[in-house]
């Protein structure tokens, strides 16, 4: 299937995340395999986004984040619980907006070009599964609209995948 994406304007965010959320349904409609969902959403998302420079999943292993399928340069690949901005919203099972990650204690410089971050627990049946990790290289970039339109894609995600245990 060939899918065509685009970047959206984002003026206004809640109908740019809306948007965003529809056509994420439609890629992922049919397909339950979360390894194959996320790299989709993480491409997706990589592509529609103005002004980010990494996309990308980590799923909860051992006590630990592990790394998933991403867009952007290399990253690292474990981080602790409560550790970084991923950990800690990991950790807490709620949304880290995150101005300026070098403001952040203990944040995880994976890329140095990112300024600011946001980073959305995945939960289903009250288990933690993951999270969903946004850096742009502009200070700021992130605001509440961006954390409830990413909260609805994750959710997106999350209905059309079948996460079982120990899954992906």
């Amino acid at each position: 299937m060939q899918h065509q994406s685009k970047r959206y304007d984002f003026h206004d965010k809640g109908a740019g995340y809306a948007q965003l959320a529809g056509e994420l349904e439609a890629l992922l409609a049919g397909e339950a395999d979360p390894i194959a969902n996320t790299a989709n959403t993480a491409a997706l998302l990589f592509e529609a986004l103005p002004e980010i420079n990494w996309a990308g999943f980590y799923f909860l292993r051992g006590g630990e984040l592990v790394l998933g399928p991403f867009q952007g340069k290399p990253a690292c690949v474990r981080i602790a619980l409560g550790r970084g901005v991923c950990g800690t919203a990991a950790e807490r099972r709620t949304t880290v907006v995150v101005p300026d990650v070098h403001a952040f204690p203990g944040h995880i410089a994976c890329d140095t070009a990112s300024r600011s971050e946001v980073v959305v627990p995945l939960i289903a049946d009250g288990r933690l599964l993951g999270v969903l990790d946004i850096d742009s290289p502009r200070p700021g970039r992130f605001e509440a609209a961006d954390a409830r339109g990413l909260e609805r894609v994750a959710l997106v995600l999350l209905a059309a995948s079948r996460f079982g245990p120990g899954a992906p």
